[in-house]
């Protein structure tokens, strides 16, 4: 007896912003959404934040000693919501969030 094999597919979220707070709104949003049109969510996984660093003189020419120091962070959350639905989908495309935020989305 074999055993029949749903292909689940799913719809996979990653989010990423400069401002924590930002993105953990986001998040809320768009898991509010998701469970509203009745979709199972997983997540937000949050990822690894990414540090970039940058040191600059702060004289054109002279005092080489003299510097500063500029940091840059992107944090990152993952969110899965298995068996969309068209209904998901759409709603998700109309989700008004706020600038700053970069969502990329990918359905497997």
């Amino acid at each position: 007896m074999a055993k029949k094999e749903e292909k689940l597919s799913k719809l996979r979220l990653k989010v990423a912003a400069y401002d924590h707070k930002l993105i953990d709104n986001s998040c809320r949003q768009i898991i509010e959404t998701a469970e509203r049109n009745n979709g199972k969510v997983v997540g937000p996984i949050p990822l690894p934040t990414v540090f970039k660093r940058y040191t600059v003189n702060r004289s054109t020419f002279v005092h080489k000693d003299s510097r500063e120091q500029f940091e840059l962070r992107v944090h990152k959350r993952l969110i899965d919501i298995m068996n969309p639905n068209q209904k998901i989908i759409e709603s998700l495309s109309n989700l008004n969030l706020p600038a700053g935020v970069d969502i990329e989305i990918k359905i497997t």
